[in-house]
């Protein structure tokens, strides 16, 4: 992102924004509630233009390519490098198999037997095969929410994205489906960037290569985890971090 602001009509949420996001690592966002991390996240594929009267200036660029000013042909293929994890698990009203296969098929891969192997390659990466192999038919809301989860992670995996989003991708699991899927996101960073929304520190220090401290919208502090974390520059962040800030 490069001076990148964002209105939601008079609201100015996103404040002259710079920040790369370094490849193959895990990358949190983090700060209080309302500060703009969700904003923030969600502008990375452009999830915001959904909200009535936003305004953007600035630009946000994957490799060459102005993710701001492209087309809405150009969007759709951007979009299938960039996958999302939600807050909460959303499977589609369909089989287990059919809520992997489905984004390979929007995005044109019709090929029954090669969404079959795709199906099953992305179910075993992110820990499911075993679990659901032998009813791949059946409704994905039986599963449970953990197990919902990483069949989500799965089904933005098998279009390929090149970064994955994650929304507090853990909020809505207990605590042995959350580190399940902290794990996933440890393994997968040596294919992905991973960029994580988190309300939690403990969890952005367990797992953080690189922190974005925001707040009211603009970036206080942004470098690797272990600096962040163990030598934070700006008092807001050492107030955060402290469990200060006010």
């Amino acid at each position: 992102m490069e001076n990148f602001n964002l209105w939601f009509g008079d609201s100015h949420i996103l404040k002259n924004i710079n920040v790369t996001i370094p490849p193959n690592k895990i990358t949190c966002i983090i700060g209080p509630s309302g500060c703009g991390k969700t904003t923030l996240l969600k502008s990375f594929n452009r999830l915001v233009d959904s909200a009535e009267n936003v305004k953007k200036t600035g630009s946000i660029k994957l490799g060459n390519d102005d993710i701001i000013n492209c087309s809405e042909s150009e969007l759709v293929e951007l979009r299938r490098k960039i996958g999302l994890v939600p807050q909460r698990p959303t499977p589609l009203p369909m089989s287990i198999m059919a809520n992997v296969a489905y984004g390979c098929k929007i995005h044109g891969l019709r090929n029954i037997r090669q969404n079959r192997r795709t199906v099953r390659h992305y179910l075993k990466v992110v820990g499911l095969w075993n679990e659901v192999k032998d009813r791949l038919r059946s409704p994905a809301v039986r599963l449970s929410i953990g197990q919902q989860q990483r069949l989500c992670l799965a089904r933005s995996l098998a279009v390929e994205p090149e970064y994955i989003l994650a929304d507090e991708a853990t909020s809505a699991l207990d605590p042995v489906s959350s580190r399940t899927v902290e794990d996933l996101f440890v393994k997968l960073k040596e294919q992905y960037s991973i960029i994580m929304v988190t309300h939690t520190l403990r969890q952005a220090m367990r797992i953080a290569d690189y922190v974005i401290f925001i707040y009211m919208g603009e970036i206080i502090e942004v470098g690797e985890a272990k600096e962040v974390f163990n030598n934070p520059k700006h008092e807001l962040t050492q107030k955060y971090l402290k469990g200060t800030f006010s």
